[in-house]
């Protein structure tokens, strides 16, 4: 009997696990690949920054967290929606990969958003001798 519910515990487990989109961390030849196929690549930081550092060619930015670090989610995904198509994927980009995580797993938990999120951010990009543009 307890192996029975074990078992029963474990696929239901599995079968509620694969409901939920996972963030899925990309590296920077993922994410040019995805450029290829026209995935858009949200830039969430904030304007100091994209001056700072540049942005990744035809980037669309959204910042999510102000200089004080608050957010309004539900105004910031009404945003998201106007740019972007639902049923595409979206590429989440920020310095160091760690807000877009965040922002990443809060989609993922009240949407229906395939999401990637840009595992070491701009400075990778910048490191790896990649392409920037003036926002």
């Amino acid at each position: 009997m307890v192996n029975r519910t074990y078992i029963l515990f474990i696929i239901f487990f599995l079968i509620i696990r694969s409901a939920f989109a996972e963030v899925i961390d990309i590296n920077n030849d993922q994410i040019k690949e995805l450029m290829k196929r026209n995935t858009p690549i949200i830039d969430i930081r904030t304007s100091p920054e994209w001056d700072q550092t540049g942005v990744i060619p035809n980037s669309l930015l959204l910042t999510f967290f102000d200089d004080n670090g608050k957010y309004n989610f539900q105004s910031w995904y009404n945003k998201l929606i106007n740019i972007t198509k639902k049923d595409q994927p979206i590429i989440l980009i920020c310095r160091s990969g760690r807000r877009t995580k965040i922002v990443a797993e809060m989609i993922n938990k009240k949407f229906d958003y395939e999401v990637y999120n840009a595992k070491y951010g701009i400075k990778s990009w910048i490191k790896s001798n990649l392409k920037t543009v003036k926002p």
